[in-house]
């Protein structure tokens, strides 16, 4: 068994739920090495996700720790046997690894949400938008290192464009909506693109209006990917040293419910629309 590279976050995340199932058992990792045949350092590697684990052994080690959940199962295994490589990895070496695990996270999930306040959700931003972003970041970026990240962010929304294309619901407060980057005619392009994308069956936009006040979860930029099992699920949270990717039960049913707040305070997916032709009319 080799021993991988820095693995990806999905990569820890199937070792971590491994982990988990080992645990759920009731079983150490020694009890585990003696079911599998091999030795405690095997197990810890492979949760650890210093090694890879094959299909098989995603099998068998569900079936020595008693799991009985067909959908997870064939979900990790699905994980184990994945091509090592995506489109993101031509950004490896080029960009944080925290861009590519948010790609990858967004490439797998069956769903996805998002709630922003200060900014445009990245996978609905044009690539004018993202880049007025990226040239306020600090410390400044070069010029290439924006373009790379322009690049990226455009093709993360690749997601929105293939068939099938993911479902996609966001909440954006009218903060962000109202920040011109790029200059006012820079904001009208990116507020008629949101508009347009609104139009697609599978993207919803909700507005939080200044007018709704104070509500759970504000001042969070926050993304849930949901996957093919809610066990899979992902919080992805906006930090200023990269994403910050979380998946305890506790904080999944956490984000969850922020969620139900968020919408509860935002317009409906209409009146929203209607809000941001109101902004293109101020312009």
């Amino acid at each position: 068994m080799a021993v991988r590279g820095a693995p990806s976050a999905r990569r820890v995340r199937l070792g971590t739920e491994l982990r988990k199932l080992r645990e759920r058992a009731g079983m150490s990792v020694t009890e585990a090495a003696r079911m599998l045949g091999t030795v405690q350092a095997q197990i810890s590697n492979m949760e650890s996700s210093r090694y890879g684990v094959s299909a098989e052994r995603v099998r068998t080690l569900a079936r020595n720790y008693s799991c009985t959940d067909q959908r997870l199962i064939e979900a990790l295994v699905e994980m184990a046997t994945e091509g090592k490589t995506g489109w993101w990895d031509q950004y490896r070496e080029i960009l944080p690894s925290g861009l590519l695990d948010l790609a990858e996270l967004e490439y797998h999930a069956v769903h996805l949400r998002s709630a922003y306040t200060a900014h445009v959700p990245g996978l609905l931003q044009t690539a004018e938008h993202a880049r007025e972003v990226f040239r306020q970041v600090v410390p400044p970026l070069s010029p290439p290192e924006v373009e790379h990240r322009v690049s990226h962010r455009v093709k993360r929304q690749e997601v929105l464009y293939r068939s099938p294309p993911t479902p996609y619901d966001s909440i954006v407060h009218e903060a962000a909506l109202r920040v011109q980057w790029g200059g006012a005619q820079g904001m009208r392009r990116q507020l008629q693109h949101l508009l347009e994308m609104s139009g697609h069956e599978h993207v919803t936009v909700r507005v939080i209006p200044f007018s709704a006040g104070a509500y759970p979860g504000s001042g969070q930029s926050v993304c849930y990917a949901r996957g093919p099992v809610p066990e899979l699920d992902t919080v992805q949270l906006d930090q200023s040293h990269g994403p910050v990717f979380l998946h305890a039960r506790a904080q999944l049913d956490k984000y969850r419910m922020l969620f139900e707040h968020m919408e509860a305070a935002a317009l409906a997916p209409e009146k929203s629309r209607d809000f941001i032709r109101r902004l293109l009319r101020e312009e």
